[in-house]
């Protein structure tokens, strides 16, 4: 029995994506492909990344898959429901399975719109039992973890339990892709070969916008020396310059990280990398520790510059220790990075004016800036849900796109983020005493909207 394993993202559809050329391999899928292949099953990984749909589509048709394994996330859904549409179609007799962070709240539209069975939460343990019964015609109902349809009517079994003991995982197959198109498109672009890598899985905080639906509530964290290894590995196998630490926290545990350094120093091993933390769980030693492995940027997250507005999130942090602990980052030489919100419920034109003051005391090197969406399942969503404005059509429409009454027009919002972000900049410009001025794109009559709220 053949199991192809894809997903629907595809840089020639993303216009961002084309233009800061920063690639990473789907680790997730990876994952699981050596899970299955570890229990002995036949198994492609169809990465669609550098693809086209077309040379996708002729792919499937070439492999002939008799289970069909689709990663879905809240940006790919409405393609991921398209090639299910085509692969049905060629395929009839296919068992189509889903996983991923988007299915868990949508599972009823996902097995509507034409999936077989929905992976809920951790993938590698579900699909092998999953797999192991569609194979050999067994009883799914001992089955944890996985959603579906009988009769028409909706089931979903418990829970799975969580993969305490992380080292029972297998190291993601890149093997299973072309993993040096990844390296050498970073080094073209970027003059590193960097690659993506995870050591822990859940997150401890509560922040009310962030999803948890595949890891939940938890944190685990695979063993400081096979992590080590694994970076040995992609050092020495496929040369490797730089990495990219996934995890939401990676100094939540700094008795962990104690480990990770010892490994580090043990073995003569440093590698440029870049990770996030939360400012409360970065000082000195940590610092220092970071920086002698190698870290060259650390992504500190505050979300807004108002202890309101950040208290309404439940971020549990101080906006003085974050602009603090950012300054003292780059003291010791790693470059600070910082995530921003605008439009969060509540949110007014004295918190935007408290998050511009915050990027100038801050000064971030870099800064990412969105405007709050919410995603189902989330606490943000269950707070907004009934003030939605939007009537999306799901199939063709994300998460992204969900609109709710909020202070001030979209318009407000839509400059509110360029005033920001070119506040920001300035700053920065005149933090290294260089010439500055306004992105190109925003002239005068753009900014005067924002400036005239702003500013009274």
């Amino acid at each position: 029995m053949k199991i192809l394993l894809t997903h629907a993202y595809f840089i020639c559809n993303d216009p961002v994506e084309q233009t800061i050329v920063k690639p990473y391999p789907p680790l997730g899928l990876l994952y699981v492909s050596s899970y299955l292949k570890s229990r002995g099953f036949d198994v492609k990984v169809l990465d669609s990344t550098f693809m086209t749909v077309g040379d996708w589509k002729q792919a499937v048709v070439d492999f002939q898959p008799d289970i069909y394994c689709a990663y879905a996330n809240l940006i790919t859904k409405p393609l991921n429901l398209e090639l299910l549409t085509f692969v049905k179609s060629r395929f009839p007799a296919v068992t189509a399975i889903s996983g991923g962070p988007d299915v868990t709240y949508n599972a009823e539209n996902y097995l509507k719109h034409g999936f077989d069975y929905l992976v809920i939460g951790e993938g590698e343990q579900t699909c092998v039992e999953l797999c192991e019964a569609i194979q050999n015609n067994n009883s799914i109902k001992d089955i944890t973890g996985i959603a579906y349809l009988k009769n028409g009517n909706f089931e979903k079994h418990p829970p799975r339990t969580k993969i305490k003991d992380m080292d029972r995982i297998p190291l993601p197959d890149r093997a299973a892709i072309n993993f040096e198109q990844y390296l050498s498109t970073w080094e073209t672009h970027h003059g590193v070969r960097m690659a993506n890598i995870s050591t822990q899985r859940g997150c401890p905080y509560t922040c009310k916008w962030c999803s948890t639906a595949v890891y939940g509530q938890s944190y685990r964290r695979r063993p400081a020396n096979l992590v080590a290894d694994e970076i040995e590995l992609l050092i020495n196998q496929y040369k490797v310059t730089g990495l990219w630490f996934v995890d939401d926290v990676f100094t939540v545990s700094h008795k962990w990280l104690e480990s990770l350094y010892h490994e580090f120093k043990t073995r003569n091993l440093t590698i440029n990398f870049e990770c996030i933390s939360r400012a409360e769980r970065l000082n000195d030693q940590v610092l220092t520790q970071l920086k002698e492995m190698g870290c060259t940027r650390i992504w500190i997250g505050a979300e807004s510059g108002s202890q309101r507005i950040i208290n309404a999130m439940d971020r549990k942090v101080e906006v003085d220790t974050v602009r603090n602990m950012i300054n003292v980052t780059k003291s010791y030489g790693i470059e600070a990075g910082t995530f921003i919100m605008v439009g969060y419920p509540g949110e007014t034109i004295d918190d935007i004016k408290e998050t511009v003051h915050h990027l100038k005391v801050a000064t971030p090197d870099q800064l990412t800036i969105t405007k709050a969406y919410p995603i189902k399942g989330t606490e943000l969503y269950g707070e907004i849900e009934s003030d939605i404005l939007t009537n999306l059509d799901w199939s063709t429409s994300t998460d992204r796109q969900i609109d709710f009454k909020r202070n001030y027009s979209p318009k407000f919002y839509k400059h509110a983020i360029r005033y920001v972000v070119n506040s920001h900049l300035s700053f920065q410009a005149r933090e290294q005493k260089a010439n500055w001025k306004f992105v190109r794109s925003l002239g005068k009559a753009k900014m005067s909207y924002v400036l005239m709220h702003l500013n009274k």
